[in-house]
């Protein structure tokens, strides 16, 4: 294949993969608006939700290192194709839930419901490392256009034909992402930028625990790790109580709940493809790293201070920028300090600290929430995130 050949190969499966991305969000926005309408359906309690998520991100975690190597082994097609399945399948037993046990039983389907770390690491295989921040930033832009859609036809079609429907249509158009990736994307994508083929079957097992383990070894991997989590993990707290913040205290029926997150996919639409990018173009990834922490700090406070919805639409465009620096910025990081085809394994690993967070911050924030309310998750971010700031600023500046 020739070079112009192959770039137009390359284009056509990069744009493919974010169309994917923009259906496989729209659909898990739209079950993310049943769920909190539907536990409270079932009898569910803040703290029993709690334990929901909870259980949704312990699954998560269990999967995402285990898919990073299935991807790296078997290639981009068949992780897009499993994520896609394992989506299909939890929101068709969503949508059949009748009980408290059958939606907790909806989750298990969901260990390999890894559709952005599965774009991820097709865009990683495909990009150059001085183009890795940009790429993986536009694929914000299309998640963010998937969580507009999503979050403002899931809220409509809650309001209009109830959560069970709203769950069946999610998984449907999950099963027409799978059919999309079996006929256009190719089973390796690692092989069209690399020729070192041989390093991509050194290893064909997929619990490889040493594998992690060498991965952990590199120099930088395991901080960046671990600022990650830390970082995340006030945030991981806010995000999980939200919905709950969102209709018991802002009062938002589901359809007005819909058309918030609506907003803030349009505010991540923004920093992640546009504002990042130049960002990191102009200041460089460990430059950005500690003044976003420092962002996000400041965004705690201010969420605590906050009394209305309005005053949470103004401190969501801060929010958005913080954010999306962040996590571009150590995605990228990580992805530079490993072999390209281990790439798919840190990806995972990078993942399961989101679902780590994921599975310990709905319990933490139920419980915040309702000891001391809302304003509490502000506090402990400010708090947690100053401190972080003044730990990376030194270690990058001194």
């Amino acid at each position: 294949m020739t070079g112009p050949q192959k770039d137009a190969r390359v284009g056509f499966i990069i744009l493919i993969t974010h169309i994917n991305m923009v259906l496989y969000s729209t659909c898990f926005w739209i079950q993310n608006g049943v769920m909190p309408y539907l536990s409270k359906r079932l009898g569910m309690d803040t703290v029993m939700f709690g334990y929901l998520q909870t259980t949704f991100a312990i699954i998560q975690l269990l999967g995402g290192p285990l898919f990073g190597r299935f991807g790296d082994l078997f290639g981009g097609r068949a992780a897009l194709s499993l994520a896609y399945l394992s989506s299909g399948l939890t929101y068709v037993l969503m949508g059949l839930s009748t009980s408290v046990s059958l939606l907790f039983l909806s989750r298990l389907p969901s260990v390999f419901m890894h559709g952005m770390q599965a774009a991820q690491m097709v865009v990683t295989d495909l990009s150059s490392e001085s183009e890795r921040a940009g790429a993986l930033g536009k694929l914000g832009i299309s998640y963010g256009l998937g969580m507009i859609v999503g979050s403002s036809a899931g809220g409509l079609l809650i309001s209009r034909f109830g959560e069970s429907f709203a769950a069946y249509i999610a998984a449907v158009g999950s099963l027409v992402n799978t059919i999309v990736v079996m006929k256009y994307i190719p089973e390796h994508t690692k092989s069209l930028t690399q020729e070192n083929k041989p390093e991509l079957t050194s290893s064909r097992s997929i619990f490889n625990v040493n594998k992690f383990f060498r991965l952990l070894s590199i120099p930088g991997a395991a901080e960046i790790l671990a600022i990650k989590t830390i970082t995340a993990l006030p945030m991981g707290v806010f995000q999980s109580m939200f919905s709950v913040v969102a209709m018991n205290y802002f009062k938002l029926e589901a359809e007005y709940n819909g058309y918030l997150m609506a907003y803030v996919g349009v505010l991540q639409m923004i920093m992640q493809g546009l504002v990042v990018g130049w960002l990191t173009e102009k200041f460089g990834e460990r430059n950005l790293l500690p003044w976003s922490i420092l962002v996000i700090s400041l965004v705690g406070l201010a969420t605590a201070l906050m009394s209305n919805i309005f005053h949470f639409c103004l401190i969501c465009i801060p929010m958005s920028l913080g954010i999306s620096a962040f996590y571009l910025t150590t995605n990228s990081i990580l992805t530079k300090i490993v072999p390209p085809a281990d790439t798919g394994a840190m990806l995972g690993m990078n993942m399961s600290v989101h679902s780590l967070i994921r599975s310990v911050s709905p319990t933490i924030g139920g419980f915040l929430y309702q000891l001391y309310g809302y304003p509490s998750f502000g506090y402990l971010q400010f708090a947690i995130n100053l401190l972080v700031f003044f730990y990376v600023f030194r270690k990058i500046y001194n």
